[in-house]
């Protein structure tokens, strides 16, 4: 018998194998959504979408927070017809009326209302414990922000005004337990949390919850929101997608998109700027803008109006199937395999250092 079948043989964890025999690390695919945006900040990629593991979208109130979710559940019940999707709810806000206006299938969603971060990691580790590799499963929790914990529960029912220290212990107990379970089967779960202001002269956004959340996370978005107007009048808001963690996106990269009173998502958001960028539009003069031919480099006439562009569906259809284009934008925003591997270094570098916990 050889070293290594001795080694092999001697170990007592299920799954062990040669790494290059391992099925472990099988290239995982991705479950595009139908917003072009919401799959470059994904993976950095037009090809890319939702991928297992932990995501953490954050941000203000009424923020697309939510939606963002749906639209990945919508998206994986799509992609897997015999999948189901658990939706853990701290905030009742969500109807199943709300989700069929999203054309989700809510007779495949399991809907847990939970009262404490507690409850939720005993029945999501309960749960995820009867998962088999291959099954498809869809988690989603809406909210992390809005748990107590089970102390605070208790102090307040025993009329205790007591600062709760075991919030941010149990969090990080959570997902230590589940990351590598959602990892290990192959189960994407994107949380919902809040962000609140750092306290100082310049102050940042700062995701709720405590080290756990962030250092458990593969992905954790924030996202703001401004107005868009025209003129006085309030047409919609743009929203942006902050890349705050990624292990597939180049950190701090912005991904904006606007949602309009009028038309909703505008789904083609932020393309219009990138095609700019890499040369596909060209700036005729104010307001006016041409297609440029990618094969010779020629201008094609007659130049076109801003709003024309934007209504053209063929147009950025043809886009997202450019090689040119696919490539200009992996460039700006995909990391190599070299930066994935100093990105890993500097968190480690950074829990080292911070982890007090």
């Amino acid at each position: 018998m050889s070293l290594l079948d001795k080694m092999l043989k001697a170990g007592s964890v299920k799954g062990s194998t040669v790494l290059s025999k391992s099925s472990f690390f099988n290239t995982k695919d991705p479950i595009q959504t139908e917003l072009p945006i919401v799959n470059i900040a994904f993976c950095g990629s037009l090809k890319g979408g939702l991928l297992p593991g932990l995501t953490v979208v954050a941000g203000e109130s009424k923020s697309f927070k939510t939606l963002l979710g749906l639209y990945c559940m919508k998206a994986y019940l799509k992609k897997y017809p015999e999948g189901v999707a658990i939706l853990y709810d701290s905030e009742y806000g969500i109807t199943p009326e709300y989700l069929e206006s999203y054309n989700i299938d809510t007779d495949r969603v399991i809907h847990v209302p939970i009262e404490d971060v507690e409850q939720l990691k005993f029945d999501a580790t309960k749960r995820l414990d009867e998962i088999d590799k291959g099954d498809k499963v869809f988690i989603m929790i809406d909210s992390i922000g809005n748990l107590a914990s089970r102390k605070e529960v208790q102090d307040a029912l025993d009329e205790k005004s007591v600062a709760d220290m075991t919030r941010a212990k149990q969090l990080k107990s959570l997902f230590r337990i589940v990351t590598p379970k959602l990892t290990g089967k192959d189960i994407p779960m994107v949380a919902i949390n809040h962000t609140y202001k750092e306290i100082g002269l310049f102050p940042k956004n700062i995701v709720s919850g405590g080290t756990g959340i962030y250092y458990s996370a593969n992905q954790i978005f924030i996202i703001s929101k401004s107005q868009q107007k025209e003129g006085t009048d309030l047409k919609g808001f743009k929203f942006t997608i902050n890349i705050e963690k990624s292990r597939y996106v180049k950190e701090k990269a912005k991904l904006p998109f606007t949602v309009l009173y009028d038309t909703g998502i505008q789904k083609y958001s932020s393309l219009f700027e990138l095609a700019l960028e890499s040369g596909h539009l060209c700036k005729a003069n104010q307001g006016w803008y041409n297609v440029v031919d990618q094969r010779t480099g020629e201008v094609i006439e007659p130049k076109r109006r801003l709003k024309d562009i934007e209504a053209d569906t063929p147009f950025f259809e043809g886009l997202i199937a450019d090689a040119k284009f696919n490539e200009y934008v992996e460039s700006k925003f995909k990391l190599t395999t070299l930066e994935m591997g100093e990105a890993e270094d500097d968190r480690e570098d950074d829990l080292i250092e911070s982890d007090t916990e």
